[in-house]
């Protein structure tokens, strides 16, 4: 299961959060933060799924208009499922997660969006709880497959689901979030990239605990090739916000930030977490929500291959 961001700096966009700490997590309070994280990630998502839709047409296919059912595996509060709708005019868009709260806020956007009538949702946990979907032509998982141990497993049970000439896009990979400066004034230059590396040490502990957790190499296009799928091809997608933020984007930062303050901050030295804890300060005159030189850039890279 995953929601559109995954909850760690260090680690891109998309979805985020993963069965070893859904547990702890209160989403009356946090489906909120993914709701706002997944709607800055916008530019992003409407740039995946016009390619999505020009690959439908280019191998053949229909393209948008041919599309007449999406699934959004771990699509948590629903903002992607409904960007797919709109994407997808004549399809009917269902939002698959494990987390009922979320769903209902899936619901609560579509009908907002005046989308009511073609994204509905269905609660299963992943990926033993898709039997009941039926198939797609087109199937979306952002930052889901990473929160369950047998990746390849999982692969092949969403490739299962895709109709004739369906596609199978996995968003997973590209390059890790910049917020900061490399010499922002306090601690020592350099914090974000100690991050990074506190970040990737925290999620590789989380894989290795995950149950039935599968040493595979992560190269997707091989994973999607594994399954029976066909032409296998990547790309990435920009998010550029450029300093100053808009107060939402600040919020955003800063909010990612503490949230990784919170799962590895025993990972930095004393410097660098009383640096993270200042910047996450909303009274501290060094924070994010005061910072002029706090920005967003990230690359998010979208695996796909095509069924039979």
């Amino acid at each position: 299961m995953s929601h559109d961001e995954r909850p760690a700096p260090g680690h891109g966009h998309g979805h985020g959060h993963g069965h070893h700490d859904s547990a702890h997590i209160d989403w009356e309070v946090f489906g909120p933060v993914l709701e706002q994280g997944a709607e800055l990630h916008t530019p992003v998502h409407e740039q995946a799924a016009v390619w999505l839709g020009e690959l439908l047409m280019a191998q053949g296919g229909a393209g948008s208009e041919g599309v007449r059912r999406v699934l959004d595996i771990g699509s948590g509060p629903g903002v992607v499922s409904c960007l797919l709708a709109r994407a997808f005019p004549a399809a009917e868009v269902v939002a698959v997660d494990a987390n009922e709260a979320l769903l209902e806020r899936a619901r609560g956007r579509a009908g907002r969006l005046g989308l009511g009538d073609r994204v509905r949702t269905h609660l299963a946990e992943l990926p033993d709880g898709l039997d009941a979907l039926g198939g797609a032509d087109l199937i979306w998982s952002s930052k889901a497959l990473h929160h369950l141990g047998d990746q390849r497993a999982a692969v092949a049970a969403l490739a299962g689901h895709l109709r004739p000439g369906g596609l199978l896009a996995v968003a997973e990979g590209g390059l890790a979030a910049r917020y900061l400066p490399r010499d922002i004034g306090i601690g020592r230059p350099g914090l974000q990239a100690r991050l990074d590396a506190a970040g990737e040490a925290w999620f590789t502990e989380m894989r290795t605990a995950l149950p039935d957790a599968a040493d595979d190499i992560e190269d997707w296009p091989a994973l999607l090739a594994d399954a029976g799928l066909c032409t296998p091809c990547s790309r990435s997608f920009l998010l550029d916000l450029p300093a100053p933020l808009s107060a939402e984007a600040r919020a955003y930062v800063q909010e990612t930030l503490t949230r990784g303050l919170d799962l590895y901050g025993d990972r930095l030295d004393e410097d660098d977490f009383t640096t993270l804890a200042r910047l996450t300060d909303p009274d501290d005159a060094a924070g994010i929500t005061r910072r002029p030189d706090t920005f967003v850039l990230s690359a998010q890279t979208v695996h796909t291959a095509r069924a039979q």
